[in-house]
């Protein structure tokens, strides 16, 4: 037993020798290697968009390519800054609205999904009513919406909705209907409600689909928007990107154009990213998508 003992301790204390020396070779504390570990993700991405915009730049100007047909990012850059003013109108226009029909769409899309969970027979009889709404393209039902609520914010926050509702619902509905059947006979032996089950099992269970939906609808909702706001959008200096890029278009002022497009493209990876935050920070401790 002590010859046993002494060649255990021998082995651990070899072992911390060799973690010690590990440490000692890389001569980075933990925070320098935390450090070293977000510019090894961030590097990659940020040497491709230099490379991609200083090719853009060095080939527009070789060509001799006139601005109102392909502008260069320089252009872009001096577009968004003489419009400043309105481009963060636009902006803030269209985040207003597109999180109010995000909200509405979670509101509305998870206490659904919830409802048809609850009940085989209901599910059967109101989902494939919810499947005929998506497919129907929103262009050919914007202008009923339009006639039935007027132009303007209303208008644009229900087809923001519309466009971003069903891969909640689809999602959070998926999730509740995986949930392992054994922790379900497991709370029916406890006589736990209906109510109870989906509160306390299905519900948590089905957080990772839902938080994937939300991802989904997040971005749609700012497409939804701006999509709006071609059809029922608010004029003069009140319109959001769509509005903006529909008269920069008509007045042949593509370097704006370019900006405006950019702008929506980055309020929605905004969006993407914190609905990403969100979900790591609900799944980080016990869900394999966001452990680290």
């Amino acid at each position: 037993m002590e010859e046993m003992a002494a060649s255990s301790a021998v082995e651990t204390a070899v072992g911390i020798r060799a973690s010690a020396k590990e440490i000692a070779r890389s001569g980075y504390p933990a925070g320098e290697n935390k450090v070293l570990s977000l510019l090894k993700k961030v590097l990659p991405p940020f040497v491709v968009f230099i490379l991609f915009i200083g090719g853009w730049e060095i080939i527009v100007r070789m060509i001799g390519m006139p601005p109102y047909i392909l502008p260069k990012p320089s252009d872009i850059a001096a577009a968004a800054a003489e419009n400043s003013t309105n481009l963060i109108t636009s902006v803030s226009t269209t985040i207003v609205e597109a999180l109010i029909g995000f909200v509405i769409s979670v509101v509305l899309g998870i206490s659904l999904a919830i409802l048809l969970a609850l009940s085989k027979t209901v599910e059967k009889s109101v989902y494939p009513y919810a499947i005929i709404l998506q497919t129907i393209p929103v262009v050919a039902v914007a202008p009923i919406i339009v006639i039935w609520f007027g132009a303007g914010i209303n208008a644009i926050v229900i087809i923001s909705f519309l466009i971003s509702f069903f891969p909640i619902l689809s999602n959070t509905l998926i999730g509740l209907n995986s949930t392992d059947q054994n922790m379900k006979n497991l709370f029916y032996l406890y006589n736990a409600s209906k109510l109870q089950t989906v509160w306390k099992l299905r519900f948590p269970a089905a957080l990772p689909y839902i938080m994937a939906g939300l991802k989904i609808s997040c971005t749609s909702s700012v497409v939804g928007a701006i999509v709006g706001e071609y059809i029922a959008g608010i004029g003069g200096g009140q319109g959001g990107l769509g509005y903006g890029i529909t008269v920069a278009a008509t007045r042949l002022q593509t370097p704006y154009l370019f900006a405006c497009g950019l702008a929506a493209s980055i309020l929605g990876i905004a969006f993407f990213l914190i609905i990403n935050m969100v979900s790591n920070k609900l799944l980080k401790s016990w869900h394999e998508s966001a452990m680290k």
